[in-house]
């Protein structure tokens, strides 16, 4: 029972994270589309309390923020963000849970490398669909250009602050086997 009630207080604080962490960002748009600030907190609640909180976090992240402050704009953004972010708090805990017998920097960062692949194609399936709901055109050059080429500086970011966070708090004994 204390684990879930810890694991939930950390989940609200991942969310609270996501709705602000874009601000930092929020005067240059083109900036937070490269650094990519609500999907840190998302990443991290999948280490540090597992797939299903992982889950629900960065389903919700994206729709609330939309929601509250609009942006990113709902529809077809946020929506499509949601399935994202949701895929990448999924595989983050899921993988890490599963790479128990890896060393502890190969297992980051090889949960954090595979989720970073796995949310972007899930991404990817639900950005074409909402896109096309829009009447809006998803091509394979949206596709690379929004998920990898800009995204480059987020992901250089992710790939270097999340192990290092994620190591911090396995040693401060939030993050417990």
């Amino acid at each position: 029972m204390k684990t879930d009630v810890k694991k939930l207080v950390l989940s609200g604080v991942f969310l609270a994270l996501g709705m602000v962490l874009p601000f930092l960002t929020m005067q240059v748009p083109h900036i937070g589309n490269m650094l990519l600030p609500m999907h840190i907190p998302v990443l991290l609640c999948g280490f540090v309390c597992g797939a299903p909180y992982g889950i629900i976090v960065g389903f919700i992240t994206p729709l609330l923020r939309s929601i509250i402050f609009s942006a990113p704009k709902l529809f077809p953004m946020a929506c499509g963000m949601a399935f994202e972010l949701a895929s990448y708090g999924f595989f983050t805990g899921f993988l890490y849970k599963l790479f128990k017998k890896q060393g502890e920097g190969s297992r980051i960062y090889l949960s954090l490398f595979l989720a970073m692949l796995g949310g972007r194609l899930v991404w990817a399936i639900a950005a074409n669909f909402f896109y096309k709901l829009a009447g809006m055109e998803f091509t394979m050059e949206v596709f690379l250009a929004g998920g990898f080429i800009n995204a480059v500086p987020g992901i250089i970011l992710q790939l270097i602050i999340i192990p290092i966070i994620v190591l911090a708090l396995k040693k401060a004994g939030v993050i417990n086997e």
